[in-house]
């Protein structure tokens, strides 16, 4: 029916955006507009209240998360093929999509935001700002991350070195990080952002050393310490709840902070370079993990910043190197992970709608539905090369110049 909602609406986005529909929209009335593939579905008038107050992103994000709209299909190929097209509304436009919405009945109140968007107070990056922005994501539940990850419970890429197993794709990335550190019994490690522990536990049992992780997350320091105990580690191991502009008094033979510089924002970047500088002893080594993105959306985007990670900021690799350097560091690798983040998210993915009803029952339909969003979108960022991850590799030189660095890569 030429006239239907779906019609109707199929017929302004393709003036907009001067060709095909990418993906089909069905609406509340029962009709369907555009092509074969992943579907739309806008199951109420309300569906397109929130983009009418919040155009773009953050109302589609909010339109799924409350269950408003919907998508048949493949989500992975609808993010695909709608990422082609992002069209700017001109003042035309925007008037043209207002008297399509009279026609259609959709005005009315605004829609309240879904209760699980961040809400933070203050000034960014403050001490007690950040821990409620750590706090919204990473206190989620460790019921749920148990569930979403490996045994391991490392949250970040794993090493896809010819595997298709995730447990050995995140034991290998655990491994190569203890490597290039160059660790071995006697050796002390400093864990900045340590997580649930994965790197300790594996770095305490596979390669002898003492270690001090610190996360300003209160569950998984809960986490930490009891996997601590279960390892029988808790005696050479520490677990703190910690910022890391708090670390003073100590040094360490290695260094590592594995995504987490995300969440430090540019402004304190200095500091937290400068941080990871000082609590190394001369030639000790930092093995930073971090994922870069170019100036456009810095922080993710909408849906990124008020869902997942509130104040985050990446930055490109380039500046975040410049940062090291210039708090003293001499970069010694670079080795980039982009193509082994895809396999890692749509493990969890996968994870995810293998045990769906036992994530809603954790977190909530409209929180299990953020995750769905967050990890579909998240692995075609990578895919794609809108976000990157790289391990930097970097040393403290003695008063001499001596990093005390193999001339090769042993590592390797």
């Amino acid at each position: 029916m030429p006239n239907s909602a779906a019609h109707r609406i199929a017929g302004f986005a393709e003036r907009v955006l001067g060709g095909p529909l990418p993906v089909a929209v069905r609406t509340w009335d029962g009709h369907r507009a555009g092509p074969a593939g992943p579907t739309v579905v806008l199951k109420n008038r309300r569906a397109l209240r929130w983009l009418l107050y919040s155009p773009g992103e953050l109302g589609l994000a909010r339109a799924y998360v409350s269950g408003d709209l919907d998508v048949e299909g493949d989500l992975t190929e609808g993010f695909r093929r709608a990422w082609a097209y992002r069209p700017r509304l001109s003042a035309r436009d925007f008037g043209e999509a207002l008297r399509l919405a009279a026609r259609l009945g959709v005005f009315g109140l605004p829609p309240k935001p879904p209760a699980e968007e961040a809400r933070l107070r203050g000034k960014p990056h403050t001490l007690g700002r950040d821990r409620s922005a750590i706090s919204h994501h990473y206190d989620l539940s460790n019921a749920f991350y148990q569930l979403l990850m490996d045994d391991s419970m490392a949250y970040s890429s794993g090493y896809w070195s010819g595997t298709a197993d995730l447990a050995r794709a995140q034991h290998d990335k655990l491994e190569l990080i203890c490597r290039k550190l160059g660790l071995r019994p006697g050796k002390r490690l400093l864990d900045v952002g340590c997580g649930w522990g994965s790197l300790l536990v594996h770095a305490a049992k596979h390669h002898g050393v003492e270690a001090v992780g610190v996360t300003i997350s209160a569950e998984q320091v809960r986490h930490g310490k009891a996997r601590l105990a279960q390892h029988d580690l808790d005696d050479r191991v520490e677990v703190r709840q910690q910022d890391y502009r708090e670390l003073a008094g100590e040094s360490f033979d290695a260094v590592a902070s594995v995504e987490m510089g995300e969440h430090v924002g540019e402004e304190n970047y200095p500091t937290y370079a400068s941080t990871l500088f000082r609590m190394l002893k001369p030639t000790g080594r930092l093995l930073l993990q971090q994922m870069s993105r170019g100036a456009v959306a810095p922080g993710g985007g909408a849906f990124i910043e008020r869902y997942i990670a509130p104040d985050m900021t990446m930055r490109p690799l380039s500046r975040t190197l410049g940062h090291l350097e210039a708090a003293g560091f001499e970069i010694r690798d670079v080795h980039a992970l982009r193509e082994h983040y895809v396999p890692t998210v749509r493990a969890w993915a996968e994870t995810l709608e293998r045990h769906w009803d036992e994530a809603v029952a954790l977190l909530g339909e409209a929180g299990a539905r953020v995750w769905r969003l967050y990890l579909a979108g998240g692995a075609l960022a990578f895919e794609e090369n809108r976000m990157g991850i790289d391990q930097i590799l970097a040393v403290r030189p003695d008063a001499n110049g001596r990093s005390a660095m193999p001339w090769t890569r042993e590592w390797a």
